[in-house]
C-alpha cells in the first residue's frame, strides 16, 4: 500500500514537472516570438519615419501606430520595456524601417540613433531668405531658426560676412545631412565645402591673379549668371566686366538694376529703371554691388574665374530671340548693336 502511494506521488510529481516544463516552454516560445518574430508588416520593402527632437516613447509609439508600421503594439511595448527603450532619452532623426523587422531589430535601430541620410539640394536662388527656405526643406530645422542663427554669427563677428554678402558662403550642390541636423552643424558643413572649393589650387591661383576675394568673384559671377543662359558666352561676358573694371568704368549691368528694383519679371530695362537709387544699381554706382544678385552655378563661377581675354567692353542681346549677345570694343559698335536690338524689341512689341 505504501509502495503504491509512493508510485502515485512520483507520477504526480512527474506530471507536475512535465506540465510546468511545457508551460515554461510555451512561455519561452511566446517570449521568443514577442522579441524575434516579424512585427513590421508593410506593403513595401521599407518606409521612413521622422522622430522629432524631444519625442517621448509614447510619441514614437503613436507615430508607428498611425503609420501602420507595427502589427502588434502590445508586443512592441513589452520588448521596449525589456530593452529599456521606453525609459531612456529617445534619439531623434529619420529612420528607414525595413519590412519584416522584429521588435528587437526595430528597437535596436531606433535606440542606436542610426539614422538615414537626407539629401538637400539648392541652386537658382536670389536671396538669403529664399536660400534658407530651400536649404531647410526636408529637414527638421526651420528656415527662420537657421537664418537667425547665421545672422547671429555675423553680428558676433564669428564669420567674415555681412547680411548683404552672406549668400556667397553657400555654393549650389547636393549635400547629405542628417534630418535633425542643428543650425550650427549645417552652417559648419557649408563652411567646410566652401573652403574646400576655394582651396582648389587652380581656383586659388586664378583668384589670386584677378586680385579679387572669393566674395567679390562670387558677386561678379552672379551678374554673369543673370546675363546669359548660354554656357559658351559666360567667360566672354566675364571678360567684358573685367575690362570695364580695369578701365575704371561702371559695370552698367542690367541684372543689377532688376535686382535693385525688385521687378524680377522685368523683360526690358528702361531709362526710368536706371534712375532707381540703390547700391545695387551699377549704372549709378561704380564697382561691384554690395553682394550677389543671384546664386551662380559652379560652372559660372569657374567661367568667371577663367574669363576670356579680349578687348570687348560692351555687349547687347542679339535681335533674334536666341539669348545670345553681340559684343563690341567701341561705343560706336555697341550703339549700332543696341539700335538693332531696340528696333527688334519695338517691332515685336516687347515692353
Amino acid at each position: 500500500m505504501i509502495k503504491s502511494n509512493i508510485k502515485r506521488m512520483k507520477r504526480k510529481l512527474l506530471y507536475s514537472f512535465l506540465l510546468l516544463f511545457f508551460i515554461g516552454l510555451a512561455i519561452a516560445y511566446w517570449g521568443y516570438r514577442q522579441i524575434y518574430s516579424p512585427n513590421v508588416i508593410l506593403t513595401e520593402d521599407h518606409v521612413t519615419i521622422d522622430i522629432p527632437s524631444g519625442s517621448s516613447f509614447n510619441d514614437v509609439l503613436q507615430l508607428l501606430s498611425d503609420q501602420n508600421i507595427i502589427h502588434n503594439t502590445g508586443s512592441f511595448k513589452r520588448v521596449a520595456g525589456l530593452m529599456n527603450y521606453n525609459k531612456t532619452e529617445i534619439p531623434s532623426g529619420r529612420y528607414t524601417i525595413t519590412n519584416g523587422s522584429s521588435n528587437k531589430q526595430l528597437i535596436s535601430k531606433l535606440r542606436s540613433g542610426n539614422q538615414s541620410a537626407v539629401k538637400i539640394t539648392f541652386n537658382q536662388v536670389r536671396t538669403f531668405d529664399q536660400l534658407c527656405g530651400r536649404i531647410t526643406d526636408g529637414i527638421e530645422l526651420d528656415s527662420s531658426s537657421f537664418k537667425n542663427y547665421v545672422y547671429q554669427q555675423i553680428d558676433e563677428g564669428n564669420i567674415p560676412y555681412n547680411r548683404d554678402n552672406i549668400l556667397t558662403l553657400f555654393l549650389p550642390n547636393t549635400y547629405e545631412v542628417y534630418w535633425n541636423i542643428s543650425a550650427e552643424k549645417l552652417l559648419a558643413k557649408m563652411e567646410n565645402y566652401h573652403a574646400s572649393f576655394w582651396e582648389n589650387p587652380k581656383r586659388k591661383e586664378a583668384l589670386d591673379s584677378l586680385n579679387l576675394t572669393a566674395i567679390e568673384l562670387y558677386t561678379l559671377a552672379s551678374i554673369v549668371e543673370k546675363e546669359t543662359l548660354a554656357a559658351r558666352e559666360k567667360s566672354t561676358i566675364a571678360g567684358v566686366y573685367y575690362n570695364r573694371i580695369k578701365k575704371g568704368m561702371k559695370l552698367e549691368a542690367d541684372p543689377t538694376v532688376v535686382f535693385a528694383t525688385g521687378l524680377f519679371d522685368l523683360r526690358r530695362v528702361l531709362f526710368k529703371h536706371l534712375e532707381y537709387d540703390s547700391p545695387y544699381n551699377t549704372y549709378m554706382y561704380e564697382g561691384l554691388p554690395p553682394g550677389p544678385i543671384f546664386m551662380p552655378d559652379l560652372s559660372t563661377i569657374d567661367a568667371t574665374l577663367n574669363a576670356e581675354d579680349h578687348s570687348y567692353i560692351f555687349f547687347c542681346a542679339k535681335p533674334d530671340n536666341s539669348g545670345l549677345h553681340a559684343f563690341a570694343s567701341t561705343n560706336a559698335g555697341h550703339e549700332a548693336n543696341a539700335r538693332r536690338y531696340r528696333q527688334w524689341l519695338n517691332k515685336n512689341r516687347i515692353r
